[in-house]
């Protein structure tokens, strides 16, 4: 308890994660509230007003087909705010599984999935990614599910590493004596002391989650028309960047770097409060 409270009085003091913390909260404040106060239907168009530039009436201009961009980015928050925390949350799930099966138990099994890893994370992720949604089609689900699965073997490596450190302590050994089972070890006995860095792995997964869904639905494997997601939003107005018309695409592009850096400043933070 005691160290929960330095843990949490080193986060307050730290500008780097209550910067990242405000950003964070407020693309998730909008993610939930959003269609309820935003000035237009993010999904309407106006044909009569298309390519409208920042006004009174559309502060961030108006796209391609008449739809308000100040809507659209707000709303958009929502698709990925929904589907890299289900893809982070799988990915570290299924990665502490795996590692702390790696890390007990050692020997062959350990030398049989780590080389499973290393074929796996010697191919670039997003390919590996686009590959499987190529075979499967895109979908909400299927990205979430594809995402994680990519990101399970970079998980395990962490949390192998942790349970080596913790494998040979006093109290691993003095639980296999009273009898306990290798699952009551590894989930009862080891993985609450090892929960730090796992907290700071699935932060950092957070943020590369994000970027790889938000670049998945700009090459079109990701959230589907006529959703207002960011990286759709910058996929289907990107072309008319060279008439002039940045205000169809850099409000979504600030809001998802904006995102990716106040998740990347929370896991900095984390990892800081963790170490000290």
């Amino acid at each position: 308890m005691r160290k929960e409270r330095t843990t949490l009085g080193i986060l307050m003091r730290s500008p780097a994660f209550l910067i990242g913390a405000a950003i964070v909260l407020f693309w998730a404040f909008c993610a939930a509230f959003a269609p309820y106060f935003v000035p237009y239907d993010p999904l309407a168009d106006d044909l009569l007003n298309t390519l409208a530039p920042p006004s009174a009436a559309h502060w961030f201009g108006t796209d391609q087909i008449g739809r308000d961009v100040f809507s659209r980015v707000l709303v958009g928050a929502r698709d990925i705010l929904t589907i890299a925390p289900l893809a982070t949350l799988l990915g570290t799930v299924l990665g502490t599984i795996v590692g702390l099966v790696m890390g007990y138990f050692g020997g062959w099994v350990d030398a049989i999935v780590g080389r499973l890893i290393e074929v796996m994370l010697s191919l670039p992720l997003i390919i590996v990614a686009l590959m499987v949604l190529v075979a499967l089609g895109p979908s909400t689900p299927t990205v979430a599910v594809v995402v994680g699965l990519v990101f399970t073997p970079l998980v395990a490596r962490t949390v192998r590493a942790a349970v080596l450190s913790e494998r040979h302590l006093d109290y691993v050994p003095a639980a296999a004596v009273r009898g306990e089972g290798a699952l009551h070890v590894m989930f009862v006995e080891i993985l609450p002391n090892i929960w730090p860095p796992i907290i700071v792995e699935t932060t950092v997964r957070l943020g590369y989650a994000i970027f790889t869904i938000a670049s998945l639905s700009f090459l079109g494997f990701g959230v589907q028309p006529p959703s207002p997601d960011w990286g759709l939003a910058i996929a289907e107005n990107y072309g008319v960047l060279v008439g002039g018309f940045w205000w169809t695409v850099v409000p979504a592009t600030v809001a998802t770097a904006s995102l990716v850096v106040g998740v990347n400043l929370v896991a900095e933070g984390l990892q800081r409060a963790v170490a000290e």
